[in-house]
């Protein structure tokens, strides 16, 4: 386990767990099942740890952070509410019940969590910056800013909070229209979040993903779909799924797209699940032939840990992964699913970054950096989309927000159905769900966010030639 050799890892610990009971071995077990993609095995083996030791809180707050560790959000946040039940004095544990509900936008339950943590450490940094953050959730702006002001000028000694201090002003900033102001203290956030990252490690990273990326995609033939199908025909692949995938670049509007279309009985919505992480070192993308079984194997562990943070989808149902960090991957998922229906959303380039620049602070990029991973996004898709045989519709977040009911209904025909009245509400239908991107899709739709570039128009300046041939392909040149 400790050289990182899961597989055998595991096939060490299946025979050993029959033999104890000790939870330390349990955990790590489910930890490799984890690592390995095996989210059933590493889900089944949790369960029974917490079967057998039910009131221990943190055992249940531990295990949550293996559930947020692989994006199963519902499963964490369950855990996270039942370990602070079980131990509601424990400071740590009420803590992380905080940060999870205020990660995922949920306003009303983090105000209680607030409270809860409040009675504990009313005088804690943590406990002054989430009560300004909550504040913020909730619009209420001046109080929000005077709390993070005060907490500043008493100089907290946590990075974190600090950055976080200055995140938060700079979203207030905004909402309130002082624009410089923002920016200033965005990137004084990022500054300090930045701090112990190796900048020149991760550019040479990025810029070698990036070239082998586009090398790969480039490659490909415009037939390279149909030769795939032929390859893996339909009647060879025994693990059916009427599935589509949602992708573009971040901040694009998909979290939005994805709410409108998952409110629909027929359509079950995953919100960037890991499912495609976890067989996507096994999708060889450019060999020659890749065997049925194979490719069999990997479809069915995807769609076992795609449905894997909700209810069973019942027969039938198409199956919506609104993964954008997946579009770049888009070869090796085709050559999975060479059925799957792709969706993209578009949204004004120069938009794209200024939101992408606010809201990606894991890491802390700069607004070059994005404006590059932008860039290799849409290199991908602009090649892709050139294959023959490919059942893909683009969607633009600005006919979304211009007529909801017309182009939902244009994107709901195109996966197979028809509008339904559910979707006119879609922020009633996914009031429950846990959020991570955005906390608006709660909210009807709303047209702010459209040009809001020209806000930061000069601080956009010197990256706006690197989006131009965007802005002319998908029809965004002013």
């Amino acid at each position: 386990m400790q050289l990182n050799r899961f597989a055998e890892a595991l096939s060490l610990y299946a025979p050993l767990v029959e033999q104890t009971t000790r939870t330390d071995i349990w955990l790590e077990y489910g930890h490799g099942a984890a690592v390995c993609g095996d989210f059933d095995l590493a889900d089944q083996i949790w369960q029974k740890i917490l079967h057998r030791e039910p009131n221990n809180g943190a055992l249940h707050w531990q295990i949550a952070k293996e559930y947020t560790a692989i994006s199963l959000f519902s499963k964490a946040g369950a855990l996270c509410a039942k370990a602070a039940k079980i131990e509601p004095g424990n400071k740590a544990i009420q803590l992380g019940l905080l940060s999870h509900l205020a990660v995922h936008r949920r306003a009303e339950q983090a105000r209680a969590a607030l409270d809860d943590y409040l009675k504990l450490d009313p005088n804690s940094e943590s406990a002054r910056y989430y009560s300004a953050h909550v504040n913020r959730l909730e619009n209420k702006l001046a109080e929000a800013e005077q709390q993070v002001r005060d907490l500043l000028t008493s100089g907290p000694r946590d990075l974190q909070i600090l950055s976080s201090c200055h995140l938060e002003l700079a979203h207030i900033y905004d909402r309130t229209e002082r624009f410089d102001e923002a920016m200033d203290h965005l990137g004084e956030s990022k500054r300090i979040a930045s701090r112990n990252i190796n900048a020149e490690a991760q550019r040479k990273a990025f810029a070698d993903r990036r070239e082998k990326i586009l090398r790969t995609t480039n490659s490909f033939p415009r037939d390279i779909l149909e030769i795939w199908a032929e390859m893996f025909p339909a009647q060879a692949r025994t693990t059916p799924a009427q599935l589509a995938f949602l992708g573009g670049s971040i901040r694009s509007g998909t979290t939005l797209l994805e709410k409108i279309i998952g409110a629909h009985p027929s359509i079950v919505g995953y919100d960037e699940s890991r499912a495609f992480q976890t067989v996507l070192p096994s999708v060889h993308v450019a060999a020659p032939n890749i065997p049925a079984e194979t490719l069999n194997s990997l479809r069915e562990r995807f769609l076992k840990n795609l449905t894997m943070d909700a209810e069973p989808p019942g027969e039938g149902k198409i199956l919506l992964d609104k993964n954008p960090g997946a579009t770049v991957d888009l070869p090796a998922l085709l050559r999975l699913f060479p059925e799957m229906r792709v969706l993209i959303a578009l949204r004004d380039p120069r938009d794209v970054l200024v939101s992408s620049y606010f809201y990606v602070m894991k890491p802390p990029f700069s607004m070059e950096r994005l404006a590059q991973i932008y860039s290799c996004v849409m290199d991908v898709w602009l090649l892709v989309r050139e294959w023959k045989g490919f059942n893909w519709m683009e969607t633009r977040y600005e006919d979304v927000v211009a007529d909801m009911h017309k182009e939902g209904a244009r994107v709901t025909t195109f996966l197979g159905l028809e509008w339904h009245e559910n979707q006119t509400r879609f922020y009633a239908s996914n009031a429950e769900k846990p959020v991570k991107n955005s906390n608006e899709v709660s909210k009807p739709v709303y047209s702010k966010a459209i040009g809001r570039w020209k806000a930061y128009e000069k601080h956009l300046a010197p990256y706006l030639p690197l989006l131009e041939p965007y802005c002319k392909a998908f029809g965004y040149s002013s």
